[in-house]
Order: C-alpha cells, then sequence, then structure tokens
C-alpha cells in the first residue's frame, strides 16, 4: 500500500476541516488534513472576539480556532503543512498533487473557504500592508489615535468599524448604498458611535499614498461628487470569495465560484465533498461551517459503506 495513502484527505484546517477531522477520527477513518497555512484555524484565527457559538461565550477566534485543532490533534489526525497544486480521480481514487509530493485517497473533503475580495481601486495593491488591509482585528492596533475608514456595509465591515472605534480617534464608514446590509443591532451601534462618520451611497476610487497610505477619494455615486478624505489606514471588508481554482474542472461551481452541494456536503464528483464557506448556502457562519463537517463526514461513511 501506498505510504501516502489515506482514507480521506481534507483539504483545509478551518473550522469546517477540522471538525470533518474530529469526526472521521471518531468513525475511525485514517484521515489527513491538508494545510497551506500550518497553522490551522481558518478565517476565525483573525476574527477579535466570537460571541455567536453556544457555549462559548466572548472567545477570542484565535484560540477558538487552535481549540479545534488540538481537538482534532488529540484524536490522531494527522497535518500536512503544504500547497495542493492539483486533484484528479483515476481508476476510482482521488489523487492529491502537493508541494510535498502526491496523496492518495478513498475521498476528499475540501473545506477550503474564501478569501477577502478586493475593491480594485488604484493603489490598493501598492500599498496593501501599508495602510490597505483585510482585517481590522489583525492590524487595527498599528493604528491607534490615528484616523482610518472601512469600506462595506455588512456585519464585517460594522464589526470592524466599532472594533477600530475603541482606539481610533475617528473612523470613516464607507458605503455604497443608502443602508447597511448588517445586522440592525450592529448598525444602531454604529451610528450612536461618537467617532465613526458614515459616508452613504460612496465608493473608493483611489488609494493615495508614497510609502503609507495618506488619502483616499471618495465618489458619491449618485452625484459623481469626489472628495478626498485625509487618513492613515484602510480596511477593506466588501466580501468574500471562494477558494476553488483548483478544484474548478473536478466539481460543478456556481456563478459565483462556490462548490456547488446541498446540506449533505456531496458534490458532483463521485468521492468529492465539501464543506465550510466554499459550499453553496444561505449562512456562512463558524457553526454552519462546523455543522458541514459533521453532515460530509456521514455522507463520506455511508459512501464509503456503499462501496464495492
Amino acid at each position: 500500500m501506498n505510504t501516502n495513502e489515506r482514507d480521506l484527505i481534507i483539504i483545509g484546517a478551518g473550522p469546517a476541516g477540522l471538525t470533518a477531522a474530529i469526526y472521521a477520527k471518531r468513525a475511525g477513518m485514517d484521515t489527513l488534513v491538508i494545510d497551506e497555512t500550518g497553522m490551522g484555524g481558518g478565517q476565525i484565527v483573525n476574527t477579535y472576539e466570537v460571541d455567536n457559538y453556544p457555549g462559548l461565550i466572548h472567545i477570542n477566534g484565535f484560540d477558538m480556532g487552535m481549540k479545534f485543532k488540538e481537538h482534532a490533534t488529540e484524536l490522531g489526525a494527522e497535518f500536512a503543512d503544504t500547497a495542493v497544486n492539483c486533484v484528479t480521480k483515476k481508476d476510482g481514487k482521488i489523487h492529491v498533487s502537493t508541494d510535498a509530493g502526491e496523496y492518495v485517497s478513498k475521498a476528499i473533503i475540501i473545506a477550503t473557504g474564501a478569501t477577502h475580495r478586493e475593491l480594485g481601486a488604484p493603489g490598493e495593491k501598492e500599498l496593501r500592508g501599508m495602510g490597505v488591509s483585510y482585517c481590522a482585528t489583525c492590524d487595527g492596533a498599528f493604528f491607534r489615535n490615528r484616523v482610518t475608514a472601512v469600506v462595506g456595509g455588512g456585519d464585517v465591515a460594522l464589526e470592524d468599524a466599532l472594533f477600530l472605534a475603541r482606539g481610533c480617534s475617528k473612523v470613516y464608514l464607507i458605503h455604497r448604498r443608502d443602508e447597511f446590509r448588517g445586522a440592525k443591532i450592529l448598525a444602531d451601534k454604529v451610528k450612536a458611535a461618537e467617532n465613526i462618520e458614515i459616508l452613504y451611497d460612496s465608493k473608493v476610487t483611489n488609494i493615495i499614498g508614497d510609502e503609507a497610505v495618506e488619502k483616499i477619494d471618495v465618489e458619491n455615486v449618485k452625484t459623481g461628487e469626489v472628495k478626498q478624505v485625509e487618513l492613515n489606514g484602510i480596511f477593506i471588508a466588501v466580501g468574500m470569495k471562494p477558494v476553488t481554482e483548483t478544484f474548478k474542472d473536478l466539481v460543478e461551481l456556481d456563478e459565483s465560484g462556490y462548490i456547488v452541494a446541498g446540506e449533505d456536503c456531496i458534490t458532483s464528483c463521485e468521492g468529492v465533498f465539501v464543506a465550510g464557506d466554499v459550499r453553496t448556502k444561505r449562512l456562512r457562519q463558524v457553526i454552519t461551517a462546523a455543522s458541514d463537517g459533521a453532515n460530509a463526514i456521514t455522507s463520506v461513511s455511508e459512501y464509503f459503506n456503499n462501496m464495492k
């Protein structure tokens, strides 16, 4: 038997992938988790506080992510810290090509999650890491007592604005519509914050600075008026895009690039399952990612039971 062969390979080590690993090991599956970051925990490790996971009140996102990985490790899940380059199916098995070599399995679970969408504004790429950030909880401390902006209108943008307002002298919240898409309770807190200024019907058209962000151009989408706002940092929270490029020829994707699958996490390719934010679904939260991980293993178990 190939020493790189497993019952199950899980690609991704966020809440979905790690929950799947926990359930897989409890089901007696020889399981390998492949995670390019080498740390595990997924997006949750960049979250300042998680306050909507039952039983875990005010837990730090990093600590929560590490608890997920610790649990999977304790049960015996193996980890390979490497990048996946290609996944193919041949001779009834799944072949996963990585920087560390090829692994083979009876089934895989894709749990690669999603990444931050970019604005596409001039200066965004050039000033990334020099005032342009996609994670307020990661980089907010660098802007204490300074002026920042958050772009977006969903829960993440509202949460980022509130987080930054605790330490920044002023926070601009820039949203291209005239009302927020995020939860009302968050929107109300933002509106009540004295050091948050909301710029509705607006978009960032240019990010300006030599060695660091100095100012931005903000255009009113209704009037066309452009004004410059001087600041030190801009946090972009305009949504996510699924990490599915590697799998586009393996499974069916929807028009947004998410892997098509229902609650059973079964994809269009036999032996390939999906879990977490990378799947077509209505709600993308830690709890739904964990739920996917459990559901995916139920489907994998049924698949194994039906194999000849």
